[in-house]
């Protein structure tokens, strides 16, 4: 299984807005910039949050991005589901079914033990909010740095 670097860029923008006191905004090139990621990309990324849910969008000179959602309602799961969507990690090509020439497509081992596993991470995603990362951070992070970011969203944040 390989994730795409778009769902750890979305979690970390998330991150980012829980830094924001109520009503205020963060804009789309502010966030990009301090991800170090293309504007236009992270654009599309906002996009498919805000199409989720999970977050609001204000448009205009002003506007920007909030949470839609408090931090405790945000489950990894869902920010994972809105940028890659929910399909199966795993495709039967029915190889199993050719090379012991099968006619019940029911009996595919490789095909139950992956069902397994992705029922077993996806249960552990949904477990974790962002909430849940935010107190990671704090315990984890230097003080001094979580305070140096803060002060960077409190700078470029629009009322």
């Amino acid at each position: 299984m390989h994730m795409k670097t778009g769902v750890e860029q979305s979690v970390y923008a998330i991150l980012l807005l829980t830094f924001l006191p109520e009503k205020a905004v963060l804009p789309g090139d502010v966030i990009s910039t301090q991800l170090g990621g293309s504007p236009t990309y992270f654009q599309k990324l906002l996009r498919k949050l805000v199409s989720a849910d999970l977050l609001a969008s204000v448009p205009g000179s002003k506007g920007g991005f909030r949470l839609k959602k408090t931090p405790e309602e945000i489950r990894i799961y869902d920010v994972y589901v809105a940028i890659e969507g929910k399909q199966s990690l795993y495709s039967s090509s029915g190889i199993f079914h050719d090379m012991l020439n099968l006619k019940d497509k029911d009996i595919c081992l490789l095909s139950d033990l992956m069902e397994e596993a992705e029922s077993s991470w996806q249960s552990i995603l949904k477990r974790q909010t962002i909430a849940t990362l935010t107190n990671e951070i704090n315990k984890k992070c230097p003080k001094k740095n979580l305070d140096m970011l803060k002060a960077t969203v409190e700078e470029k944040m629009v009322l």
